[in-house]
C-alpha cells in the first residue's frame, strides 16, 4: 500500500515557522502504530525537525541538497526515487509518505489511502496541505475525539480510499 499520513485543520495547516503548531494527544501514537514496521517518506524538513531515524521503521528522505545517513535511514532525490527504494529495500512493507507539503502535493495524486487526522479547528500557519478531488476518494470517519479542553480542539481520524473504476 502507498499511503500518506497527515494532521490537518479546517483551513488545511500543517505547519507554522517550520514546526507542527499543535499537540495532540493521542496523534504521535496513531501515527506510530500505522507506521511501525513500515517505511516512512518524508522531506528534509520535516526529517531535521524530528532530528534522527524514527525507530522502528525504514526511513527514506527526499532531498536535493543534503545527505541523511544512519541506520534504516537513506536519503534519495525524489519521491519516485522514494518509491523504488522502498520496494527494492523494504519489500512487502507498506509506504506512508509523512510531509512535508511538496511531497503531499506530489502524492495525493496517485496515493491508495490517506490517513487523516482532521482537526476541528482554524489555525494560523505557513503551510497548507493541498486541496484535493474528495470525489476520488471513499472518506470513512474512524474516530471522532472530543476533547473537553477549551484549548485543544476535537478532531476526527479520517481514511480516504482511492475509489477504483
Amino acid at each position: 500500500m502507498l499511503a500518506l499520513i497527515v494532521a490537518y485543520t479546517r483551513n488545511r495547516v500543517i505547519g507554522r515557522d517550520g514546526r507542527i503548531p499543535w499537540r495532540i494527544p493521542g496523534e504521535q501514537k496513531r501515527f506510530k502504530e500505522l507506521t511501525t514496521g513500515n517505511v516512512v517518506v518524508m522531506g528534509r524538513r520535516s526529517y531535521e525537525e524530528i532530528g534522527h531515524p524514527l525507530p522502528g521503521r525504514y526511513n527514506i528522505i527526499v532531498s536535493g541538497t543534503r545527505r541523511f545517513e544512519a541506520e534504516n535511514c537513506t536519503t534519495v532525490g525524489s519521491l519516485q526515487e522514494a518509491i523504488r527504494t522502498a520496494e527494492q529495500n523494504a519489500p512487502g512493507r507498506d509506504i506512508y509518505i509523512s510531509g512535508g507539503a511538496g511531497l503531499y502535493r506530489e502524492a495525493v495524486a496517485f496515493v491508495d489511502k490517506m490517513f487523516v487526522t482532521e482537526i476541528d479547528a482554524e489555525i494560523a500557519g505557513d503551510v497548507c496541505f493541498p486541496d484535493f478531488d474528495a470525489e476520488l476518494f471513499q472518506r470513512t470517519v474512524e474516530a471522532h475525539v472530543e476533547t473537553g479542553m477549551p484549548d485543544l480542539p476535537s478532531y476526527d481520524y479520517v481514511t480516504y480510499t482511492r475509489k477504483r473504476s
